[in-house]
């Protein structure tokens, strides 16, 4: 079983900047099948949003993982220390269409309030979707910003509410 405890978001003291943009984390989400898929991300955020503690996520449309997360009404985010960043980067770079990641990674997959996660995570947090939408680049107000997709795959935006924080 895990060593993680349950906290509430307020009670979390890691740098969401570092760890979502410098240490990354793995996004998850289930089919209604049971079956899972996980991809790194190094784009999103926490903060309160409607009156929630919400994270917000960004896929691009040709992710596996999109397929996962837009069958469920839930996704988690999991953070790791150091000694994953290997297994962090495989899941950025090779499709769950491929690859069996979990025998890949060895991360073993752990219900948590709902949603597939990670037991060897350090923090982990559950969402219940609120809100999604596809970023419109007529809607961009910096044209450097189109730079990010030559290929006009305009990411999908999630938004969670945070149902659940587990931490080591």
């Amino acid at each position: 079983m895990n060593n993680l405890k349950k906290i509430s978001p307020e009670e979390i003291n890691e740098n969401p900047f570092r760890l979502i943009g410098k240490d990354w984390a793995l996004l998850a989400a289930d089919k209604p099948d049971g079956s899972c898929n996980m991809m790194t991300v190094s784009w999103g955020g926490v903060g309160v949003l409607w009156g929630k503690p919400v994270a917000f996520i960004f896929v691009r449309p040709g992710r596996y993982t999109k397929e996962f997360i837009d069958a469920s009404d839930r996704f988690s985010l999991s953070f790791f220390d150091g000694q994953y960043r290997d297994a962090l980067s495989l899941c950025g770079t090779k499709s769950g269409r491929e690859i069996d990641k979990f025998a890949a990674t060895g991360l073993t997959r752990a219900a948590f309030d709902g949603v597939s996660a990670f037991e060897e995570a350090k923090l982990i947090l559950c969402c219940k979707k609120l809100y999604e939408s596809t970023f419109s680049p007529e809607k961009f107000l910096s044209e450097e910003l189109e730079k990010n997709y030559p290929l006009k795959d305009y990411h999908e935006v999630y938004i969670g509410e945070i149902t659940g924080v587990y931490t080591k």
